[in-house]
């Protein structure tokens, strides 16, 4: 450079500025998935430990009950109805003269496998046609996302009270699992619709990316990019609402049980343990019969809760807190 005249240009020597490091980068590491980085996020979120063990508890009630209780949750005693907690009856009688704390216990399995086996279904139906459908696009996303449209403008409840309705005039006997499974499948049906716009959505976004692109120019079909590039990875916003699901298809099925149009009285849930303490409620006294299995039901899904919202932190960026 020219120095203008009366200018004086200083130049400092190379070992008087020496630069400083502003980061590193430890190139010896591996890379770190999106998964391997949302499980490091999981870990440090007290959230995500606290409804771990809640459920982790949970899960060994449903699947080993006898370890908690040995008593029979159907053997009635009359002559202790309404009679209040005990030693070796924690939760007392109601007014059948079960023992509440059987009958809590015993429920858990019927309640969180509808639970569970609603938000399975729902989850493949809606990441299924959502991924066809914002995949291939054109008529197939207006044919899908029109079935969606009619099938998400009716509520979840008012839809599963009048298709029940209907299933119990001509299937009155369903026993254990025909309940079960009547209570599923009416709960998918009306479900799967909000799933299929989740994954839709996902789809449409992660198609357009440069990696996609890459893999078709390297001789990828479309089929192959959508089940091995696209799907699996439109799956953290899709497991993010399934996981936040699971605890409203559990109030659900509680809610059908409670109106009388669930699971069959027969089978020991929650939802119908719930329904018949509707006359303690009126009365004023006795709410132990409705406490225990209210606060069951309550605890389980708030745990649902809670690990849908660590897991959508650790998921889903746009959704962090700051």
């Amino acid at each position: 450079m020219t120095p203008l005249p009366g200018q004086t240009i200083y130049v400092a020597p190379a070992a008087d500025t020496p630069l400083e490091e502003t980061g590193t980068v430890d190139t010896s590491a591996p890379p770190e998935g999106q998964w391997k980085e949302a499980w490091k996020q999981l870990r440090s979120n007290w959230i995500f430990w606290v409804s771990a063990v809640l459920l982790v508890f949970i899960f060994i009630v449903v699947l080993f009950p006898g370890l908690f209780t040995d008593i029979n949750p159907r053997q009635a005693q009359l002559s202790r109805s309404l009679e209040g907690p005990s030693a070796g009856h924690w939760f007392g009688f109601d007014r059948q003269g079960y023992d509440v704390f059987s009958r809590v216990i015993y429920g858990a399995r019927a309640s969180v496998t509808v639970g569970i086996l609603t938000m399975l279904f729902v989850t493949f139906v809606g990441l299924l046609t959502g991924a066809i459908a914002g995949f291939y696009g054109k008529w197939t996303d207006t044919i899908i996302s029109r079935i969606a449209d009619v099938f998400f403008a009716i509520p979840l409840i008012l839809g599963a009270i009048v298709l029940l309705s209907s299933l119990n005039n001509v299937w009155s006997n369903r026993g254990y699992w025909g309940g079960v499974l009547a209570v599923v499948l009416v709960l998918a049906v009306f479900g799967w619709p909000q799933m299929t716009r989740i994954a839709r959505g996902a789809v449409l976004e992660i198609k357009s990316l440069e990696f996609i692109d890459a893999a078709r120019a390297i001789g990828a079909t479309r089929r192959s990019n959508l089940w091995r590039h696209v799907i699996p990875n439109s799956l953290a916003p899709v497991i993010v609402t399934a996981t936040v699901s699971l605890g409203v298809y559990i109030v659900a099925e509680a809610t059908l049980s409670f109106l009388g149009i669930g699971l069959p009285p027969s089978v020991v849930s929650w939802g119908n343990d719930i329904a018949a303490a509707q006359s303690q409620v009126r009365s004023g006294s006795n709410l132990h019969v409705l406490f225990f299995p209210a606060g069951a039901l309550a605890i389980t899904v708030l745990s649902f809760m809670l690990l849908g919202d660590a897991v959508r932190d650790a998921l889903d960026p746009k959704a962090k807190k700051s």
